[in-house]
Protein backbone atom coordinates (compact mmCIF):
# COMPACT_ATOMS: atom_id res chain seq x y z
CA UNK A 1 0.00 0.00 0.00
CA UNK A 2 1.47 3.29 -0.94
CA UNK A 3 2.70 5.65 2.12
CA UNK A 4 0.34 8.94 2.55
CA UNK A 5 3.41 12.05 2.01
CA UNK A 6 3.67 14.40 5.31
CA UNK A 7 2.26 16.80 3.10
CA UNK A 8 -1.11 15.19 2.06
CA UNK A 9 -1.31 14.45 6.28
CA UNK A 10 -0.72 17.70 7.16
CA UNK A 11 -3.40 19.44 4.68
CA UNK A 12 -5.94 16.54 6.19
CA UNK A 13 -4.99 17.86 10.36
CA UNK A 14 -5.91 21.40 9.22
CA UNK A 15 -9.28 20.11 7.37
CA UNK A 16 -9.68 17.83 10.65
CA UNK A 17 -8.94 20.96 13.16
CA UNK A 18 -10.33 23.75 10.62
CA UNK A 19 -13.74 24.21 12.53
CA UNK A 20 -11.17 24.70 15.42
CA UNK A 21 -8.84 27.36 14.18
CA UNK A 22 -11.71 28.95 12.78
CA UNK A 23 -13.41 29.77 16.33
CA UNK A 24 -9.89 30.57 17.41
CA UNK A 25 -8.94 33.02 14.78
CA UNK A 26 -12.74 34.28 15.61
CA UNK A 27 -11.83 34.90 18.95
CA UNK A 28 -8.83 36.57 19.05
CA UNK A 29 -10.75 38.61 16.53
CA UNK A 30 -12.91 39.83 18.85
CA UNK A 31 -10.31 40.64 21.68
CA UNK A 32 -8.45 42.66 19.08
CA UNK A 33 -11.93 44.39 18.75
CA UNK A 34 -12.69 44.96 22.09
CA UNK A 35 -9.65 46.19 22.61
CA UNK A 36 -9.66 48.90 20.22
CA UNK A 37 -13.17 50.04 21.16
CA UNK A 38 -12.20 49.86 25.31
CA UNK A 39 -8.82 52.33 23.12
CA UNK A 40 -6.77 49.76 25.23
CA UNK A 41 -2.59 50.38 24.48
CA UNK A 42 -1.44 49.00 21.19
CA UNK A 43 1.70 47.21 22.94
CA UNK A 44 -0.05 44.88 25.60
CA UNK A 45 -2.56 44.26 22.85
CA UNK A 46 0.53 43.14 20.70
CA UNK A 47 2.31 41.50 23.34
CA UNK A 48 -0.71 39.12 24.72
CA UNK A 49 -1.72 38.45 21.12
CA UNK A 50 2.00 37.31 20.64
CA UNK A 51 1.84 34.82 23.87
CA UNK A 52 -1.34 33.37 22.74
CA UNK A 53 0.09 32.92 18.92
CA UNK A 54 2.84 31.18 20.13
CA UNK A 55 1.44 28.69 22.97
CA UNK A 56 -1.24 27.89 20.06
CA UNK A 57 1.43 27.15 17.96
CA UNK A 58 3.29 25.17 20.25
CA UNK A 59 -0.33 23.47 20.80
CA UNK A 60 -1.00 22.65 17.38
CA UNK A 61 2.59 20.94 17.00
CA UNK A 62 2.05 18.68 19.45
CA UNK A 63 -1.28 18.09 18.40
CA UNK A 64 -0.47 17.18 15.14
CA UNK A 65 2.62 15.05 15.87
CA UNK A 66 -0.36 13.07 18.14
CA UNK A 67 -2.21 12.89 15.17
CA UNK A 68 0.92 11.98 12.71
CA UNK A 69 1.83 9.36 15.23
CA UNK A 70 -1.51 7.41 15.32
CA UNK A 71 -2.21 7.55 11.16
CA UNK A 72 1.60 6.28 11.57
CA UNK A 73 0.27 2.95 13.93
CA UNK A 74 -2.95 2.65 12.07
CA UNK A 75 -1.46 2.43 9.15
CA UNK A 76 1.11 -0.30 10.09
CA UNK A 77 -1.52 -2.31 11.73
CA UNK A 78 -3.40 -1.78 8.26
CA UNK A 79 -0.21 -3.20 6.12
CA UNK A 80 0.12 -6.09 8.44
CA UNK A 81 -1.81 -9.65 8.30
CA UNK A 82 -4.05 -10.53 11.11
CA UNK A 83 -4.82 -7.37 12.54
CA UNK A 84 -5.42 -7.39 16.61
CA UNK A 85 -8.15 -5.73 17.86
CA UNK A 86 -5.67 -4.79 21.10
CA UNK A 87 -3.23 -3.36 19.55
CA UNK A 88 -5.35 -0.36 17.99
CA UNK A 89 -4.35 3.05 20.05
CA UNK A 90 -6.51 3.77 22.31
CA UNK A 91 -9.59 5.87 21.33
CA UNK A 92 -9.27 10.01 21.85
CA UNK A 93 -13.10 10.57 22.16
CA UNK A 94 -16.34 8.80 22.39
CA UNK A 95 -16.64 9.12 18.87
CA UNK A 96 -13.56 6.77 18.61
CA UNK A 97 -14.89 4.74 21.23
CA UNK A 98 -18.01 4.03 18.86
CA UNK A 99 -16.09 3.32 15.68
CA UNK A 100 -13.78 0.87 17.37
CA UNK A 101 -16.92 -1.10 18.81
CA UNK A 102 -18.29 -0.94 15.32
CA UNK A 103 -14.83 -2.20 13.95
CA UNK A 104 -14.85 -5.04 16.67
CA UNK A 105 -18.33 -6.07 15.45
CA UNK A 106 -17.26 -6.21 12.24
CA UNK A 107 -14.20 -8.48 13.16
CA UNK A 108 -16.33 -10.93 14.92
CA UNK A 109 -18.90 -11.12 11.85
CA UNK A 110 -16.05 -11.83 10.18
CA UNK A 111 -14.62 -14.47 12.40
CA UNK A 112 -17.95 -15.96 12.20
CA UNK A 113 -18.19 -16.25 8.65
CA UNK A 114 -14.42 -17.61 8.13
CA UNK A 115 -15.72 -20.27 10.19
CA UNK A 116 -19.04 -21.06 8.65
CA UNK A 117 -17.40 -21.34 5.33
CA UNK A 118 -14.52 -23.32 7.01
CA UNK A 119 -17.55 -25.66 8.32
CA UNK A 120 -19.22 -26.04 5.04
CA UNK A 121 -16.04 -26.91 2.73
CA UNK A 122 -15.37 -29.37 5.26
CA UNK A 123 -18.96 -30.75 4.98
CA UNK A 124 -18.40 -30.69 1.42
CA UNK A 125 -15.13 -32.57 1.45
CA UNK A 126 -16.27 -35.16 4.18
CA UNK A 127 -18.93 -35.91 1.62
CA UNK A 128 -17.63 -36.42 -1.74
CA UNK A 129 -14.91 -38.27 -0.17
CA UNK A 130 -17.32 -40.53 1.20
CA UNK A 131 -18.84 -40.42 -1.93
CA UNK A 132 -16.37 -41.12 -3.86
CA UNK A 133 -14.99 -44.18 -1.50
CA UNK A 134 -18.64 -45.66 -1.70
CA UNK A 135 -18.80 -45.35 -5.94
CA UNK A 136 -15.49 -46.98 -6.11
CA UNK A 137 -17.07 -49.90 -4.79
CA UNK A 138 -19.33 -51.02 -7.76
CA UNK A 139 -16.79 -49.66 -9.95
CA UNK A 140 -14.43 -52.21 -8.52
CA UNK A 141 -17.56 -54.98 -8.81
CA UNK A 142 -17.98 -54.01 -12.51
CA UNK A 143 -14.25 -54.50 -13.34
CA UNK A 144 -14.32 -57.94 -11.36
CA UNK A 145 -17.07 -59.31 -13.84
CA UNK A 146 -15.52 -58.09 -16.84
CA UNK A 147 -12.41 -60.09 -15.77
CA UNK A 148 -14.77 -63.15 -15.07
CA UNK A 149 -15.90 -63.32 -18.50
CA UNK A 150 -19.29 -60.96 -18.50
CA UNK A 151 -19.44 -58.40 -21.24
CA UNK A 152 -18.97 -60.42 -23.75
CA UNK A 153 -17.74 -59.11 -27.11
CA UNK A 154 -17.99 -55.29 -25.29
CA UNK A 155 -16.05 -56.17 -22.78
CA UNK A 156 -13.12 -54.10 -24.19
CA UNK A 157 -15.10 -50.76 -24.29
CA UNK A 158 -16.96 -51.77 -21.38
CA UNK A 159 -13.49 -51.62 -19.88
CA UNK A 160 -12.43 -48.45 -21.38
CA UNK A 161 -15.40 -46.44 -20.19
CA UNK A 162 -15.19 -48.26 -16.51
CA UNK A 163 -11.74 -46.05 -16.75
CA UNK A 164 -13.19 -42.79 -17.78
CA UNK A 165 -15.41 -43.06 -14.36
CA UNK A 166 -12.31 -43.99 -12.24
CA UNK A 167 -10.78 -40.77 -13.91
CA UNK A 168 -13.72 -38.58 -13.28
CA UNK A 169 -13.92 -39.64 -10.12
CA UNK A 170 -10.76 -38.93 -9.26
CA UNK A 171 -11.09 -35.81 -10.38
CA UNK A 172 -13.67 -34.89 -8.21
CA UNK A 173 -11.58 -35.60 -4.79
CA UNK A 174 -7.66 -34.14 -6.41
CA UNK A 175 -10.40 -30.69 -7.30
CA UNK A 176 -11.52 -31.20 -3.37
CA UNK A 177 -8.03 -31.60 -2.41
CA UNK A 178 -6.51 -28.49 -4.41
CA UNK A 179 -9.41 -26.44 -4.16
CA UNK A 180 -8.24 -26.91 0.23
CA UNK A 181 -5.82 -24.93 2.00
CA UNK A 182 -4.27 -27.90 3.16
CA UNK A 183 -3.58 -29.90 0.10
CA UNK A 184 -0.90 -32.31 0.68
CA UNK A 185 2.03 -31.37 -1.29
CA UNK A 186 5.54 -32.90 -0.70
CA UNK A 187 7.78 -31.51 -2.43
CA UNK A 188 11.36 -33.38 -3.16
CA UNK A 189 13.62 -34.65 -5.70
CA UNK A 190 11.48 -36.80 -7.85
CA UNK A 191 12.81 -38.92 -11.05
CA UNK A 192 10.74 -36.92 -14.16
CA UNK A 193 11.11 -40.49 -16.12
CA UNK A 194 8.91 -41.98 -13.84
CA UNK A 195 6.60 -40.03 -13.18
CA UNK A 196 5.62 -39.62 -17.03
CA UNK A 197 5.81 -43.87 -17.30
CA UNK A 198 3.22 -44.04 -14.86
CA UNK A 199 0.94 -41.66 -16.77
CA UNK A 200 1.08 -43.01 -19.97
CA UNK A 201 0.65 -46.40 -18.38
CA UNK A 202 -2.61 -45.44 -16.78
CA UNK A 203 -3.62 -44.13 -20.43
CA UNK A 204 -2.13 -46.69 -22.91
CA UNK A 205 -5.98 -48.39 -23.10
CA UNK A 206 -6.81 -45.56 -24.57
CA UNK A 207 -3.97 -45.01 -26.84
CA UNK A 208 -4.39 -48.72 -28.25
CA UNK A 209 -8.76 -47.76 -29.04
CA UNK A 210 -7.68 -44.77 -30.71
CA UNK A 211 -4.90 -45.70 -32.19
CA UNK A 212 -2.82 -42.77 -31.73
CA UNK A 213 1.34 -43.32 -31.91
CA UNK A 214 3.18 -42.11 -28.50
CA UNK A 215 6.74 -40.51 -29.47
CA UNK A 216 8.34 -40.88 -26.12
CA UNK A 217 12.13 -42.05 -25.36
CA UNK A 218 12.28 -41.29 -21.85
CA UNK A 219 14.50 -38.39 -20.14
CA UNK A 220 16.94 -38.84 -17.45
CA UNK A 221 16.10 -36.06 -15.48
CA UNK A 222 15.12 -35.26 -11.61
CA UNK A 223 13.10 -32.65 -10.73
CA UNK A 224 11.92 -30.56 -7.21
CA UNK A 225 8.43 -31.20 -7.23
CA UNK A 226 5.19 -33.49 -6.13
CA UNK A 227 5.01 -36.90 -8.20
CA UNK A 228 2.20 -37.56 -7.32
CA UNK A 229 0.69 -33.60 -8.45
CA UNK A 230 2.71 -33.69 -11.24
CA UNK A 231 1.84 -36.96 -12.15
CA UNK A 232 -1.87 -36.27 -11.83
CA UNK A 233 -1.38 -32.95 -14.46
CA UNK A 234 0.29 -35.23 -17.03
CA UNK A 235 -2.58 -37.73 -17.04
CA UNK A 236 -5.09 -34.39 -17.56
CA UNK A 237 -3.29 -32.84 -20.08
CA UNK A 238 -2.98 -36.96 -21.63
CA UNK A 239 -6.32 -37.07 -21.75
CA UNK A 240 -7.36 -34.28 -23.31
CA UNK A 241 -4.54 -34.75 -26.18
CA UNK A 242 -6.53 -37.85 -26.48
CA UNK A 243 -9.83 -36.53 -26.95
CA UNK A 244 -8.81 -33.95 -29.05
CA UNK A 245 -6.91 -36.08 -31.29
CA UNK A 246 -8.63 -38.20 -34.17
CA UNK A 247 -5.54 -39.43 -35.84
CA UNK A 248 -1.49 -38.36 -35.89
CA UNK A 249 0.35 -39.00 -32.45
CA UNK A 250 0.98 -37.41 -29.21
CA UNK A 251 4.54 -36.57 -27.94
CA UNK A 252 6.25 -35.84 -25.19
CA UNK A 253 9.85 -34.57 -24.74
CA UNK A 254 11.96 -32.19 -22.96
CA UNK A 255 13.04 -28.90 -24.32
CA UNK A 256 16.62 -27.75 -22.93
CA UNK A 257 16.98 -24.17 -21.69
CA UNK A 258 16.74 -22.58 -18.55
CA UNK A 259 14.60 -23.94 -17.15
CA UNK A 260 14.32 -27.20 -18.60
CA UNK A 261 10.90 -27.69 -20.16
CA UNK A 262 8.45 -30.47 -20.25
CA UNK A 263 6.42 -30.67 -23.76
CA UNK A 264 3.29 -32.32 -24.20
CA UNK A 265 2.43 -31.97 -27.93
CA UNK A 266 -0.56 -33.04 -29.93
CA UNK A 267 -1.73 -33.06 -33.41
CA UNK A 268 -4.91 -32.67 -32.67
CA UNK A 269 -8.22 -29.80 -33.64
CA UNK A 270 -5.77 -27.11 -31.50
CA UNK A 271 -7.42 -23.64 -29.71
CA UNK A 272 -8.56 -21.02 -31.47
CA UNK A 273 -6.73 -17.73 -30.82
CA UNK A 274 -9.39 -16.13 -28.94
CA UNK A 275 -10.18 -18.79 -26.50
CA UNK A 276 -6.38 -19.44 -25.15
CA UNK A 277 -6.03 -16.55 -23.45
CA UNK A 278 -8.85 -18.03 -21.42
CA UNK A 279 -8.07 -21.85 -21.36
CA UNK A 280 -7.30 -21.74 -17.50
CA UNK A 281 -10.21 -20.62 -16.16
CA UNK A 282 -12.97 -22.25 -14.40
CA UNK A 283 -15.86 -24.02 -16.27
CA UNK A 284 -14.18 -22.21 -19.33
CA UNK A 285 -14.63 -24.47 -22.26
CA UNK A 286 -14.12 -22.32 -25.34
CA UNK A 287 -15.36 -23.33 -28.97
CA UNK A 288 -13.42 -26.69 -29.06
CA UNK A 289 -15.34 -27.37 -25.96
CA UNK A 290 -18.53 -27.00 -26.87
CA UNK A 291 -18.26 -28.67 -29.96
CA UNK A 292 -17.39 -32.24 -28.56
CA UNK A 293 -19.96 -31.39 -26.06
CA UNK A 294 -18.28 -33.05 -23.11
CA UNK A 295 -15.90 -30.49 -21.14
CA UNK A 296 -16.26 -29.69 -18.03
CA UNK A 297 -13.30 -26.55 -18.44
CA UNK A 298 -11.98 -28.05 -14.71
CA UNK A 299 -9.29 -29.92 -16.36
CA UNK A 300 -6.85 -27.19 -17.31
CA UNK A 301 -8.35 -25.21 -14.47
CA UNK A 302 -7.36 -27.77 -11.69
CA UNK A 303 -3.65 -28.29 -13.72
CA UNK A 304 -2.84 -24.50 -13.17
CA UNK A 305 -3.62 -24.46 -9.60
CA UNK A 306 -1.55 -27.49 -9.20
CA UNK A 307 1.50 -25.98 -11.03
CA UNK A 308 0.95 -22.82 -9.41
CA UNK A 309 1.64 -24.83 -6.03
CA UNK A 310 4.28 -26.43 -7.23
CA UNK A 311 6.15 -23.41 -8.93
CA UNK A 312 6.14 -25.05 -12.27
CA UNK A 313 4.64 -22.17 -14.98
CA UNK A 314 2.86 -23.44 -17.85
CA UNK A 315 2.06 -22.44 -20.73
CA UNK A 316 0.13 -23.32 -23.85
CA UNK A 317 0.96 -23.21 -27.90
CA UNK A 318 -1.90 -24.40 -30.35
CA UNK A 319 -2.60 -23.99 -34.26
CA UNK A 320 -6.21 -24.59 -35.41
CA UNK A 321 -6.09 -27.84 -37.61
CA UNK A 322 -2.18 -28.35 -36.29
CA UNK A 323 -2.24 -29.46 -32.75
CA UNK A 324 -1.27 -28.13 -29.23
CA UNK A 325 1.38 -27.98 -27.18
CA UNK A 326 2.01 -27.75 -22.97
CA UNK A 327 5.08 -26.17 -22.38
CA UNK A 328 5.83 -26.96 -18.06
CA UNK A 329 8.78 -25.62 -16.59
CA UNK A 330 10.75 -27.37 -14.29
CA UNK A 331 13.16 -26.95 -10.97
CA UNK A 332 16.00 -28.65 -10.30
CA UNK A 333 16.80 -29.17 -7.41
CA UNK A 334 20.74 -28.85 -7.52
CA UNK A 335 19.93 -25.23 -8.83
CA UNK A 336 17.15 -24.80 -6.32
CA UNK A 337 19.53 -25.17 -3.57
CA UNK A 338 22.14 -22.95 -5.44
Amino acid sequence: MERISVFTISKEYLRRRGRDLAFFAGAFCLFLLIFFLYRVPLEPVLYAGLLVGVLGLVYAGLDFRRFLRRHRALEQLRQSAGTLLEELPPPWDLLERDYQELVAELFQDRERIRQEARQAQQELEEYYTLWVHQVKTPIAAARLLLQTGAGGEEASQLELELFKIERYVEMVLQYLRVESPSADLVIRPSSLDAIIRQAVRRYAPLFIQKRIALDYDGVDLEVLTDGKWLGFVLEQLLANALKYTQKGRIAIYLEEGEPPTLVVADTGMGIPPEDLPRIFEKGYTGLTGRTQRHSTGIGLYLCKRILDKLSHPVTVESQVGEGTRVKIGLTLPQRFLD
